[in-house]
C-alpha cells in the first residue's frame, strides 16, 4: 500500500513539475508542488500571486511587478475570502464610524408609565443586534416612560427588500448558524445557543439557554453520561426542528466539561417575536396584546434610537469570526442609501460602479452574489484579489481594514496554521481571510518578509481535494515570507 501511494504520488510529482515548467519563470515554488501533488489537485485547479507593496523595502526601492503569478487571472471561488470586498467596499462608501439606527415609535398616547396604543420598533439593518445591545434597548424604551403597553409590539424589517430566503438551500442543513438568512431586525443573528454545565458530583448537567424565547420548551438539565468525551453532539442527540419544544434523546457526557451548542432557530420568522415578547416581560414590562410583525406604513411618534456599533467594529468581526450573515447585512446596506430599502441586486450594482471608480482597468471585477462567499457561484481572480488589497493599503482606511484581518497562527481560522505547521515561519508574520467550502480552500492577505518588505498574498483552490490541499497555502505563505532567498 505505502509502494502504490509513493509511485501515485512520484507521477503527481513529474505531472505538476512539467506543467510547472511550462510557465518558465512563472513557475510554482517546489514545496508548494510537493503539497499539491500529495493532495493530488492539478495546478489548473489553482490561483497564487504574490506582489509587494510599494515603497516598503527597507532600502526604500519599491519593488515593481508580481513575485509569484500562477493563473491570476482565472476567475475562481473564493469562499469567505470574498468579504474582504464587501468589507473594505463597505469601509470607503459608508465610512469606519458609520452607524445603523434602530427607531422605536409609539402609536397612542403615553400618560403614567402606559402606552394606550402599540409600540413600533423599527430595524435599520444592524448586523450585530445582540443581546446586550436589545436589552439596553428595552431599558431606554423604560427610561423614556413606557412600561406598559396596552396594545401590541409591532416589528418592523422592511429596510431590505429581501427575496425568500430557505436555509436549507445552501448544503441541506439548515439549523447551521451560519445559513441564517439577512434580515432589517437582526436579533442574534437568529440563534439559539444552549450551553451545558456538568457537575460530576452529583451527576448532573445543567443547561442553559440564550435569548430568552417566548413559548419554546427548553429542557434546563440533560441526563448524565459516564466515559470519554467522544462526540458529545451526538450522544446527546438534540432535537431542534419543533419551533416549541427542544428535546434531548441521549446522554451529555460528563468528561466534556462546559460546552456550548449554537444552532440556527427552526422558524426564523418567529424568532425576534419570540425574543422580544419574552425579554420585554422579562425586563419588568407589560404587555396586553402581542408581539407580531408589521407589514405597511411607518406611522407614530419617535420615541427612542439604539445605535449599532461602528462599522470599523462590524468588520472586525466580519473577517475574524467569518460571519456571514453579518456580511451579508453589510452588503445589503450598500444598496440602502440610493434606494432607500437594500437588496442584493441593488447591492451588486453599487459595488460594480465602486470597483470601476477605485480598481478600474487593472482587475477584472468580481461576480457577486450576496457578498458572504458563502455561494457556489461567486467568482473573482487573484490580480482582483490582489489589487484590492493593493488599494486598500493605500487609501485613507488601510489601518482600520488590516486590523480587521485575523493573524495568523493566532486568531481567526488561520490560528489553524499553528496546529498544522508549530514552527511556521509565518506565525505572527501575516494577517489573511481564509476561505473554505466544500471544494474550495483560499487565503488572501498581507505578509512581512525577511528583508522587511510587505507583500500582498493570494492563494485560491477550487477542487475536491482543496480541503487536503491547505498545506499548499500554507507553503505559498511562507515562501512569500522568505523573500531574502534567491527567487
Amino acid at each position: 500500500m505505502l509502494l502504490c501511494r509513493l509511485i501515485v504520488l512520484w507521477l503527481w510529482l513529474a505531472v505538476l513539475a512539467a506543467a510547472a515548467h511550462a510557465h518558465g519563470k512563472n513557475a510554482l515554488p517546489g514545496d508548494i508542488v510537493q503539497a499539491l501533488a500529495r493532495a493530488e489537485v492539478p495546478l489548473d485547479s489553482v490561483a497564487m500571486l504574490v506582489a509587494p507593496l510599494p515603497s516598503t523595502a527597507k532600502d526604500g526601492k519599491p519593488d515593481v511587478g508580481a513575485r509569484l503569478s500562477w493563473q491570476a487571472d482565472a476567475p475562481m471561488n473564493p469562499a469567505s475570502v470574498m468579504k474582504l470586498v464587501t468589507s473594505y467596499a463597505g469601509l470607503e462608501l459608508l465610512g469606519p464610524g458609520y452607524f445603523w439606527k434602530t427607531h422605536v415609535l409609539t402609536q397612542g398616547k403615553v400618560q403614567d408609565g402606559t402606552l394606550r396604543g402599540n409600540l413600533l420598533i423599527q430595524g435599520g439593518g444592524d448586523p450585530k443586534l445582540v443581546l446586550e445591545r436589545i436589552q439596553d434597548l428595552l431599558q431606554a424604551i423604560q427610561n423614556h416612560g413606557v412600561r406598559h403597553i396596552e396594545g401590541d409590539i409591532l416589528l418592523d424589517n422592511g429596510i431590505f427588500n429581501l427575496p425568500p430566503h430557505d436555509p436549507a438551500a445552501f448544503d441541506e442543513d439548515p439549523l447551521r448558524p451560519y445559513n441564517a438568512g439577512p434580515d432589517g431586525l437582526l436579533l442574534n443573528f437568529k440563534a439559539l445557543v444552549l450551553k451545558f454545565f456538568p457537575d460530576p458530583a452529583s451527576g448532573r448537567v445543567r443547561v442553559e439557554s440564550e435569548p430568552p424565547m417566548a413559548g419554546v420548551g427548553i429542557p434546563s438539565e440533560a441526563l448524565a453520561a459516564k466515559g470519554p468525551c467522544v462526540d458529545w453532539r451526538g450522544r446527546l442527540a438534540a432535537n431542534f426542528s419543533n419551533p416549541n419544544r427542544v428535546t434531548f434523546a441521549g446522554r451529555y457526557p460528563v468528561s466534556c466539561g462546559e460546552q456550548s451548542l449554537s444552532v440556527a432557530y427552526a422558524d426564523p420568522s418567529g424568532h425576534a417575536p419570540r425574543v422580544i415578547d419574552a425579554m420585554w416581560r422579562a425586563a419588568g414590562g407589560r404587555l396586553t396584546g402581542g408581539v407580531k410583525w408589521h407589514n405597511g406604513k411607518i406611522t407614530g411618534q419617535p420615541l427612542v434610537t439604539g445605535y449599532s456599533l461602528p462599522l470599523v467594529s462590524i468588520i472586525d468581526d466580519i473577517n475574524k469570526f467569518s460571519n456571514n450573515v453579518m456580511a451579508q447585512q453589510l452588503f445589503l446596506t450598500l444598496s440602502v442609501g440610493e434606494q432607500r430599502r437594500g437588496s442584493f441586486a441593488g447591492s451588486r450594482q453599487v459595488l460594480e460602479r465602486w470597483w470601476r471608480e477605485r480598481i478600474g482597468s487593472r482587475a477584472a471585477a468580481p461576480e457577486i452574489e450576496n457578498g458572504s462567499g458563502l455561494s457556489r457561484t461567486e467568482r473573482i481572480s487573484a490580480a482582483a484579489l490582489a489589487a484590492l488589497l493593493l488599494q486598500a493599503a493605500a487609501g485613507p482606511h488601510a489601518g482600520e481594514f488590516e486590523q480587521s484581518l485575523p493573524i495568523a497562527g493566532v486568531d481567526g481560522a488561520i490560528r489553524n496554521l499553528a496546529v498544522r505547521s508549530p514552527n511556521s515561519e509565518a506565525i505572527g508574520n501575516a494577517r489573511l481571510k481564509t476561505g473554505t467550502l466544500r471544494d474550495v480552500a483560499a487565503i488572501a492577505g498581507y505578509a512581512w518578509g525577511r528583508s522587511g518588505k510587505k507583500y500582498v498574498v493570494v492563494g485560491l483552490i477550487n477542487h475536491s481535494n482543496a480541503s487536503a490541499a491547505k498545506p499548499a497555502l500554507d507553503r505559498l505563505l511562507e515562501w512569500a515570507i522568505r523573500d531574502d532567498r534567491p527567487l
